[in-house]
């Protein structure tokens, strides 16, 4: 029988090559926060294990955010040289003339300061506190800092995105309250003196449903959240069509705590129903069927949203999916780009439709993927 036995890792060059992906990985995590003094706390000492120097120090525009090793006294003296890295772009190196110091046995006698640049901005320095400054070390420096770079870059493109998503959802916000709201409080009020017990109830359940709405935290929120949010909206829609709008919910308990976009569901619906009752008032049963469907695929959720109305061109479709606003589609771009962002292009909006053919919206989303969590 082969039995496996540890043994030592290669070479001196593969071990080399292990400690060096090692003291990156440590240092990545923290520099995908952004340049901050605690980042730069958490980081840095792993980024001298990488350069393999006496001392090395992390800075803004500012100055100094934190250093790790020897030298740690001549910190005071590094300021004005990371504000002109900071503003000529270039690398320098001070020597004893700058690092003036009275303690014999100190390592750090000169230093490397190497700009931080993210997206073309100078954003601050790595600096390298050594005994002798050597040409490859210098390279080293730079590629280091460069390295850094992109992981700030990194940072920064993650911030953007999170910026975006969260301009998106207001912007779904904006596109969808203002229709339904006005139907939604004029069946209320029709019901205020007739039957103010259901009034009430569905006061309630629109309160709900707008707090939801508009919940401030949280770009994900679970499958089961958002169903009950399409639950209370049918509700109210219900209220105001009565038996005119039936609907069928098919739902797989399982993919229920699956995390999806928030507010990534309701505006399917919210189409549907505009399409499937509102604009087929010309049906012989003057009736409109919404299904909403959600099964578990394996390693996907797959949720899928059908109307038997009046169908469209897919052509309108695509360019409703491509974001052109002046679509009569409520958010159905916006629900794509986010679902595209959040999980790569694999994981868009399929749109099944043709004139008098009804509408079915089918999402897919993946039951785990890394940064989705509620």
């Amino acid at each position: 029988m082969w039995r496996w036995r540890r043994t030592h890792l290669g070479g001196e060059a593969d071990r080399a090559t292990f400690r060096t992906l090692h003291n990156a990985s440590l240092a990545s995590p923290p520099l995908r926060e952004g340049l901050t003094s605690g980042s730069a706390e958490r980081s840095v000492r792993h980024l001298r294990a990488l350069l393999g120097t006496p001392a090395a120090g992390l800075a803004d525009t500012s100055g100094l955010l934190a250093w790790d090793g020897l030298g740690g006294h001549h910190r005071s003296q590094l300021p004005a040289t990371v504000r002109e890295v900071a503003e000529t772009g270039r690398t320098l190196i001070v020597d004893e003339r700058t690092l003036v110091c009275d303690d014999l046995g100190c390592e750090v006698r000169q230093a490397i300061v190497s700009p931080l640049v993210v997206e073309e901005t100078l954003v601050g320095a790595l600096v390298v506190g050594t005994t002798h400054t050597t040409g490859g070390l210098v390279r080293a420096a730079d590629e280091v800092a460069s390295w850094v770079s992109g992981q700030l870059e990194l940072a920064e493109l993650d911030a953007s995105r999170t910026r975006l998503m969260e301009a998106e959802v207001r912007a779904l916000r904006a596109q969808i309250s203002p229709h339904f709201i006005y139907n939604s409080l004029g069946a209320i009020a029709s019901f205020v003196r007739t039957d103010p017990d259901r009034a009430r109830e569905l006061l309630l359940e629109f309160a709900d449903f707008t707090r939801y709405s508009f919940r401030r935290h949280g770009d994900y929120t679970t499958l089961a959240e958002e169903l009950r949010s399409v639950e209370r909206y049918l509700l109210l829609e219900q209220a105001r069509f009565g038996d005119r709008l039936q609907v069928t919910l098919q739902i797989a308990p399982e993919v229920l705590p699956v995390a999806v976009p928030f507010l990534c569901i309701q505006p399917l619906v919210e189409n549907a129903v505009r399409h499937g009752l509102e604009a087929s008032p010309d049906k012989p049963d003057g009736t409109g069927h919404l299904s909403i469907m959600a099964r578990d695929m394996g390693a996907d959720c797959v949720i899928e949203v059908e109307d038997d109305g009046s169908g469209e061109d897919p052509e309108r479709v695509r360019r409703a999916l491509a974001g052109d606003a002046s679509m009569d589609s409520v958010g159905l771009g916006n629900v794509d780009a986010r679902l595209r962002n959040a999980y790569g292009d694999d994981y868009g909006l399929v749109v099944e439709t043709a004139p008098g053919a009804g509408t079915k919206v089918i999402v897919r989303v993946p039951k785990f993927a890394p940064g989705v969590q509620v």
